[in-house]
């Protein structure tokens, strides 16, 4: 081992016993590398940027207050994904499941006004990946599906029709690669029990997910043409020019606006809908982001009672080839701080 690494871990031991001793700032040091993994975790759980942060800092205050229960350094990242786990069970058994207004059900007749908004806490939260440090790649050779694959918008949406535990074990086996062992440690289970709901799981993901990831698609699709694509969306929006914006799309695409309920599919539904300008306008501006692992952007429009723009939705795609077959457009501007998304374009 050489010098640094020596010392590197002889420094992690230090903070551990500091911490351990009551230490609060060695422990905010000690659990600092592993938030932005924690808060990944907690969403994919949860389904919501604002219940993981929420599930996150309690788990980390439970991790304070036992922290003197742990021998070693060296299990602090299983035993904090332990208390996260179970922190994010109770949370799911308070709480209604998150899901999108696609998941299920009939798309809605593009003829009729646009329903009530539902609240907030029934769907699916968009989760900003590049703000929260979110790494490429998979956690480990074991595991079944890239870091960045398992926050996609589907994935997500996939989750949440999996049971607390089914859910909980998926995840720490498929995507953190956390051992059959180590999971029935942390779910106070047995092996077996967890090996037979990760068959469920891999079940019911496999019937709800798509055949091919976001990263595969944008992987095949290559930096330039996304960025022509994602170009054009925006021109085409910011014109009004309908016919352009129809042509990115595949016959059966379908938009989404959480937190309405409704959802209208393919290009003919989605034409005559509420969601196309009726004329050319400049009162839209489009500012790209990323979210879920995912092309994004914040959708503005001006006020002129106000005399700037405001933020009204943020619109994350999915594509399929060359077009988009799903824009899922979160009508919730509180979203956008997250996102460092604050700023108002100019007129």
């Amino acid at each position: 081992m050489s010098a640094a690494a020596s010392t590197g871990a002889t420094g992690s031991e230090k903070a551990f016993d500091a911490a351990r001793a009551g230490d609060d700032d060695a422990f905010r040091r000690l659990v600092e590398p592993h938030r932005a993994e924690l808060h990944a975790h907690c969403y994919r759980m949860l389904g919501s940027v604002h219940d993981a942060e929420d599930a996150m800092q309690d788990a980390l205050l439970r991790a304070w207050r036992g922290l003197s229960g742990l021998e070693a350094a060296s299990r602090l990242r299983a035993w904090l994904y332990k208390i996260a786990t179970n922190v994010c069970l109770d949370a799911i058994r308070r709480r209604p499941t998150r899901v999108l207004p696609s998941a299920d059900g009939p798309s809605t007749d593009p003829s009729a006004e646009p329903n009530e908004p539902l609240v907030q806490s029934v769907w699916l939260e968009p989760y900003p990946d590049e703000r929260l440090g979110l790494e490429d790649g998979y956690a480990a050779p074991e595991a079944r599906y890239e870091r960045r694959e398992a926050v996609e918008l589907a994935f997500i949406a996939a989750l949440q029709h999996l049971p607390g535990r089914q859910r909980a074990v998926l995840i720490l086996r498929e995507v953190l690669a956390f051992s059959a062992r180590e999971v029935a440690e942390s779910l106070e289970t047995t092996v077996a029990s967890v090996n037979s709901a990760l068959q469920r799981a891999r079940k019911t993901l496999d019937e709800r997910l798509p055949q091919r990831s976001q990263q595969v698609t944008l992987r095949s699709l290559g930096d330039h043409r996304i960025r022509g694509i994602v170009e054009r969306f925006i021109s085409a929006f910011e014109s009004g020019d309908v016919d352009a914006i129809l042509a990115l799309l595949t016959e059966d695409a379908t938009f989404t606006m959480p937190p309405y309920s409704g959802f209208y599919r393919g290009r003919a539904a989605i034409a005559d809908s509420w969601l196309m300008p009726s004329r050319p306008t400049d009162r839209l501006r489009f500012v790209p982001t990323r979210a879920n692992g995912q092309l994004a952007m914040g959708a503005y429009r001006f006020d002129p009672e106000q005399g700037k723009y405001l933020p009204i939705a943020l619109d994350v795609l999915t594509f399929g080839d060359a077009h988009i077959t799903d824009v899922t457009a979160f009508r919730m501007p509180e979203l956008f701080e997250a996102f460092g998304l604050q700023d108002v374009p100019s007129r």
